[in-house]
């Protein structure tokens, strides 16, 4: 009789485990394929790229007295059928390695565009002049946004962009991706022109002016060899002058950059 007990007892946990193994079943197997709240928001975070971080660039311009102010975009003037009237042409202006936007102060080139009528900025890149260093410019496609975000942000509308030197960093890859924003392109001795195909290059359309010292025969001669494969270019090659060949003949230079935006427009 105990021993027919012993085995009814038995019996009858084995039962009481079953019962209970079945009804957890669900939610065990729900909480084994399911990740928790927490890992999925991390999950989430992986998967979702910060949003960029924003670059602080230090602005030169050259205005004279009365003329309007940069930021025109809400208000632009209107002509008699009603459409806007956009100013006359916006030159964007970057440096090279050993230089800043004060630069072309000094070097009296944003008195003479703005002398001419032509509505000049130039900007101190990052960890340059009174800008910044920037984790976020180390890549052509963090270098090309940043000038697209300058523009958009000051309402700039088919600048001509000069690019000297260690700016090619910048310029070209704008150039190769959004050329149709430009209404013209100044490279002086631009670092990057190798890193182009002839059919990339031959694709621009952008009437550009291509400057160069005539006793710069590295960067100066490597560049003009590269940038004349744009189809719509003339050449201003400065007798005399080394690669910053706008220090060494400013003269020259002005008149080559008027010259060439008197015919733009």
């Amino acid at each position: 009789m105990n021993f027919l007990r012993s085995r009814l007892a038995v019996l009858g946990l084995v039962l009481f485990a079953t019962v209970l193994l079945y009804l957890l079943l669900p939610s065990i197997r729900q909480g084994s394929m399911e990740p928790s709240l927490n890992v999925q928001k991390m999950g989430l975070a992986a998967a979702t790229p910060p949003p960029p971080s924003p670059v602080n660039i230090t602005v030169r311009t050259g205005q004279l007295p009365g003329d309007p102010p940069l930021f025109f975009r809400e208000a632009l003037p209107v002509d008699s059928a009603g459409g806007q009237i956009l100013p006359r042409l916006q030159i964007v202006l970057l440096h090279g390695q050993a230089f800043t936007s004060k630069t072309w102060e000094e070097l009296g080139t944003l008195n003479q565009l703005a002398t001419n009528g032509y509505q000049a900025l130039a900007l101190d890149l990052p960890g340059f002049g009174n800008s910044p260093e920037s984790e976020t410019v180390k890549t052509d496609q963090n270098r090309m946004d940043l000038l697209k975000r300058f523009m958009e942000a000051l309402g700039v509308r088919a600048p001509v962009l000069l690019s000297p030197s260690m700016s090619g960093h910048y310029a070209l890859p704008f150039l190769m991706n959004h050329s149709t924003q430009l209404h013209g392109f100044i490279p002086i001795a631009p670092v990057g022109t190798r890193g182009y195909t002839p059919l990339q290059y031959q694709a621009i359309q952008t009437p550009t002016l291509i400057v160069y010292g005539e006793l710069d025969t590295n960067l100066g001669a490597q560049s003009h060899k590269n940038l004349i494969q744009l189809p719509h270019h003339t050449v201003a090659k400065l007798a005399g002058a080394r690669h910053a060949c706008y220090l060494d003949k400013p003269r020259e230079f002005h008149q080559a950059l008027l010259s060439f935006l008197n015919k733009l427009e």
